[in-house]
């Protein structure tokens, strides 16, 4: 037999032609007779290397454990708020409005989730799942009108900032709602948002331990904590922003963690719940804000008495959330009693005439408004002799500001959204899941407390905003999870 020659290692033919087995050279050209270089294969190599390193990070971001990573991340920087403002306005930060373009570790992360997404879509290539996302249409149109008011800013970077926070904001939603497939991964969302609640709540209370107003603080998270001027009251906001918007993150959470004692979960998230509620209370009071205690009072009665109609059962579950709450309110009483009785130096007065003053710029701009996060913008236009003596802020209430700053449609809109989130977690209770529908239940009643802290104050901020929209998006997946094991046990019960 005539043995094959040999050149640089490769086999060639047995007529010495220098053609390579189709196999053997998919990354070489084809040209017939060319004589083989010792260097092909390294060049092969190296374009194959480079391939696999552009490709690499993607294939990164598609693993699971990243994704969760991710979404952890964006949870956890609800409270945490690491990040800066660029373009930053003080003069009308100072008064209420956002100051500045909100790039935060919830920005970077969000990115990085729906390159992640839009990679998986297209390898999967399944226009099924394209055609099934879920989408909230008075969601969209609270957007569009954000959008739109820029026309009538007076000020259109104020304007951008707000309509970049709400944008973010959306994503956030519609990544959750589309994204939480699974139990498991409800389980997962709750827990994060639990573990950032009671990691906050030691926060604040470690500030009322060993800091002042007066300490100085050079890290790249804020604190806030202050003497408010009217009272002398130190009121703590931690690191998620103002003292009441520190409270609306609380009340939602313990609410949240209220409703999980009624549910069949494990050990460790049994005392999870209970810690958060026990920490989480005690930082809720050191907030001082009057809204937060009744939204969270609200959510609680809303969940113990919906919980006990529809079991039946005992009370044991109520009757332990209540004595945790009173064992809390013990120490604090006099403190409580003198903030919700007492004297407040006119705090809940002075809010009168911002209201007015609201009703002043809708009356001349019913439809548009004047513009998203202008109302500071435009306030010294509406101001006459009798507002020289009175507290000057962007007005404390959000349905007034949201109908002010983006007209009627962005006001309707926004309610549309949360009428139709309170649905969706009225739906999911009816279930009667053991799992999952005293969750949703939970949701729901924190959320129907935030919207009587709304009348009440304004949360403009990104934390808020962002766990609003999340606690939203995390009921539109329970809702869908829920009706896909309802129809499965259907099947499973007619075969």
């Amino acid at each position: 037999m005539q043995s094959q020659v040999t050149n640089g290692g490769l086999p060639l033919s047995p007529g010495g032609n220098s053609a390579v087995r189709a196999g053997d050279c998919q990354f070489m050209p084809k040209v017939a007779d060319e004589p083989l270089s010792p260097y092909r294969g390294i060049r092969a190599l190296g374009a194959n290397s480079l391939v696999v390193a552009l490709l690499s990070p993607l294939v990164f971001l598609t693993t699971e454990s990243t994704q969760k990573v991710l979404l952890a991340i964006v949870i956890l920087d609800i409270p945490i708020q690491f990040g800066t403002h660029l373009f930053y306005h003080e003069s009308n930060a100072v008064m209420g409005a956002l100051g500045g373009w909100n790039l935060s570790a919830t920005t970077i992360a969000l990115t990085a989730l729906y390159l992640s997404w839009l990679v998986r879509i297209l390898a999967k290539r399944d226009s099924q799942a394209r055609s099934s996302l879920h989408m909230n249409l008075s969601l969209l149109l609270y957007f569009a009108a954000t959008v739109i008011s820029i026309v009538v800013a007076q000020d259109t970077a104020l304007a951008l900032f707000e309509v970049f926070l709400v944008a973010q904001a959306c994503l956030v939603y519609f990544y959750v709602a589309n994204s939480i497939c699974t139990r498991r991964d409800v389980m997962f969302v709750v827990s994060m948002l639990l573990i950032g609640c009671l990691l906050e709540s030691i926060v604040v209370i470690a500030i009322r331990l060993f800091m002042t107003p007066a300490t100085t603080w050079n890290g790249p998270i804020h604190i806030y904590a202050d003497i408010a001027p009217l009272t002398g009251t130190m009121r703590i906001g931690g690191t998620v922003g103002s003292p009441n918007t520190a409270a609306a993150y609380f009340s939602l959470l313990l609410a949240i963690a209220a409703g999980l004692l009624f549910t069949k979960i494990g050990f460790v998230h049994k005392w999870l719940s209970v810690a958060v509620l026990a920490f989480g209370s005690v930082a809720l009071i050191l907030t001082f804000s009057r809204g937060g205690w009744i939204a969270l009072a609200v959510a609680i009665a809303v969940i113990c008495f919906f919980a006990w109609r529809q079991r039946r059962s005992s009370l044991k579950v109520p009757i332990a959330i209540l004595v945790i709450l009173a064992m809390i309110y013990v120490p604090f009483h006099s403190l409580i009693s003198a903030r919700m009785l007492g004297d407040d130096k006119g705090s809940a007065e002075s809010r009168i005439p911002l209201n007015k003053l609201a009703f002043r710029m809708i009356g001349d701009n019913p439809l548009l408004g004047v513009g998203a996060n202008n109302f500071t913008a435009v306030m010294p236009r509406y101001l006459t002799s009798e507002f020289r003596s009175e507290f000057l802020y962007t007005v404390h209430n959000t349905y007034l500001l949201i109908w002010t700053e983006i007209g009627i449609a962005g006001l309707l809109a926004y309610l549309a959204f949360l009428l139709g989130t309170l649905r969706r977690g009225w739906q999911c209770w009816r279930f009667g899941d053991p799992w999952l529908s005293p969750l949703a239940l939970a949701c729901m009643a924190g959320i129907a407390g935030h919207m009587l802290h709304q009348g009440v104050d304004i949360f403009s901020d990104r934390p808020i905003q962002q766990l609003l929209w999340l606690v939203g998006g995390l009921l539109a997946a329970m809702l869908r999870i829920g009706k896909e094991d309802g129809e499965h046990n259907s099947v499973v019960n007619l075969a």
